[in-house]
C-alpha cells in the first residue's frame, strides 16, 4: 500500500527558510513523478512543484526561484528547500503521486510564516 508521509513544517519569519521531506513506502518510486501541492486556510488545494522520474522540475508562479524540488530515488525522498519565504507560503503542504488513475496523498504538514 502507498504510503507517503511529509515532515519538516513549523514556523518561521518572514525570508527565513525551511525544507520539506517527504517520505514515500510501499513499492519503488523512481518511475513516478513526484509533487507537492498547498492549501491554505479558507482557500483550494493549490500546485506548487513537480519533479518527474527523470529529475525534470516545474513551479508555480507563486514559488519560482524561491522554492526547489529535489528527488533520491534510493532513500524513496521527494524535498521541497523552502527560501526567502512569505507570509503569503502559510499553509499545509502535502505530497502526491498518481499511479495509474489513482491518487495518493500524504497527512501534510504545516508551515506557518511570521510577518
Amino acid at each position: 500500500q502507498v504510503q507517503l508521509v511529509e515532515s519538516g513544517g513549523g514556523l518561521v519569519q518572514a525570508g527565513g527558510s525551511l525544507k520539506l521531506s517527504c517520505a514515500a513506502s510501499g513499492r519503488t518510486f523512481s518511475t513516478l513523478d513526484m509533487d507537492w501541492f498547498r492549501q491554505a486556510p479558507g482557500k483550494e488545494r493549490e500546485f506548487v512543484a513537480t519533479i518527474s522520474s527523470r529529475h525534470r522540475t516545474s513551479y508555480a508562479d507563486a514559488v519560482k526561484g524561491r522554492f526547489t524540488i529535489s528527488r533520491d530515488n534510493a532513500k524513496n525522498m521527494v524535498y521541497l528547500q523552502m527560501n526567502s519565504l512569505k507570509p503569503e507560503d502559510t499553509a499545509i503542504y502535502s505530497c502526491h503521486l498518481q499511479l495509474g488513475f489513482a491518487h495518493y496523498w500524504g497527512q501534510g504538514t504545516q508551515v506557518t510564516v511570521s510577518s
